[in-house]
């Protein structure tokens, strides 16, 4: 791989990434974890709006479904200790660097959230890191995740009239990882925490129930799933422990036949609460504080990129080859991304790095090396 870099700005401890569709345009968001901005980028890099100066604390942000330029975002999380006040607000363009924020709902420590699409309907699902502390770094009362069926007009939603949210799974201590699956009629997710990796998927039908399945049990702090050796069965990567320093890939385990090789659609079915994956992978190399996670096609070749926030900081592409199997490439070091966004433009494959601990908005294009 080849990677052409851009330093796109400066926005200190950067943080958030989504893509936006405004202005029947394509765009991306990038905020700050600390009191600081949200900006509103054209494909290209260039700025081209400040949605608002504060209060910052962005874990997440998503585009409200048909909504032109009309996205949910958290704010005031600030870090695992200084939470309590976050929320997620809606946000709703009204001219250039003008946007009204408005309280969706209160929720202390939401940390992730998506909107998920099953049946025709819009479902948001969102995770709290923890349920309260009692002193700094208190794990002691778990996350945990929220659901909520969607109406057409989200806006009718305000602090005085917050949308209600459900307890959908509870008892998840540092609940920290979230991916949106893109596999299945349901919409799905993965969500890691310190008991394992789980899979929610969305209900069928508005009365219908969420199907939660655990994964494996290791504990996780990311996690995305992902056919990287192209045998139609996705892989499980895993970033562990909580900001951990272990990259593994699993697959799914498969039937014990006495003295016959299983065959290649035969798994095994674990009782409930098992591990249904096992490790194949484990990277050799020890990366401190793993945070940013992207899996996903570059350049047609199924790709997982990785960031790590401590030691060298590292921006690494995992891919696999049947002769070399799994295997990394260095993108960037001395960066420390605390999130990445991955898009096509005019045929160019880019990455968007939230550089969180050079306060550094960076532009990735990536090529493929010649043979």
């Amino acid at each position: 791989m080849k990677v052409k870099k851009t330093q796109l700005g400066q926005l200190e401890k950067c943080y958030a990434l989504a893509m936006l569709t405004y202005q029947k345009k394509e765009h991306f968001l990038i905020a700050s974890e600390k009191k600081n901005k949200c900006l509103l980028f054209a494909l290209d890099g260039i700025v081209e709006e400040t949605v608002w100066e504060g209060p910052g604390g962005v874990m997440s942000i998503v585009q409200a479904p048909g909504e032109d330029g009309v996205f949910l975002a958290t704010q005031k999380f600030y870090s695992p200790n200084d939470s309590a006040e976050a929320e997620i607000v809606i946000a709703k363009p009204l001219g250039k660097n003008d946007w009204r924020i408005d309280s969706l709902a209160r929720l202390p420590f939401v940390h992730r959230f998506d909107i998920l699409q099953s049946g025709g309907r819009n479902y948001l699902i969102a995770c709290t890191l923890k349920s309260g502390h009692k002193y700094r770094d208190d794990w002691s009362e778990p996350g945990k995740v929220y659901a909520a069926l969607l109406p057409e007009d989200i806006g009718s939603y305000n602090e005085r009239h917050p949308l209600p949210l459900r307890v959908i799974a509870e008892g998840y201590t540092k609940n920290h990882g979230y991916y949106r699956g893109k596999a299945g009629v349901c919409g799905h997710a993965v969500i890691s925490c310190d008991s394992g990796v789980y899979l929610f998927a969305a209900p069928e039908s508005g009365e219908g129930e969420w199907r939660i399945e655990r994964l494996t049990d290791i504990p996780a702090s990311d996690a995305v799933l992902i056919d990287m050796d192209g045998d139609g069965e996705e892989e499980l990567v895993v970033l562990s422990p909580f900001h951990g320093d272990t990259v593994t890939v699993l697959k799914k385990r498969r039937k014990e036949t006495e003295g016959i090789m299983p065959a290649a659609n035969t798994y095994d079915n674990p009782k409930d609460g098992e591990s249904k994956y096992e490790v194949i992978y484990e990277h050799p190399e020890k990366l401190p504080f793993l945070h940013a996670l992207f899996g996903g096609d570059i350049n047609g070749i199924p790709t997982v990129i990785v960031g790590h926030r401590q030691g060298k900081r590292q921006l690494l592409a995992f891919r696999y080859a049947p002769a070399a199997g799994y295997y990394t490439e260095t993108l960037d070091t001395d960066t420390g991304a605390a999130n990445v966004l991955h898009y096509t433009l005019e045929g160019r494959e880019i990455l968007i790095a939230a550089n969180r601990e050079i306060n550094e908005i960076a532009m990735y294009e990536v090529t493929e090396e010649q043979t």
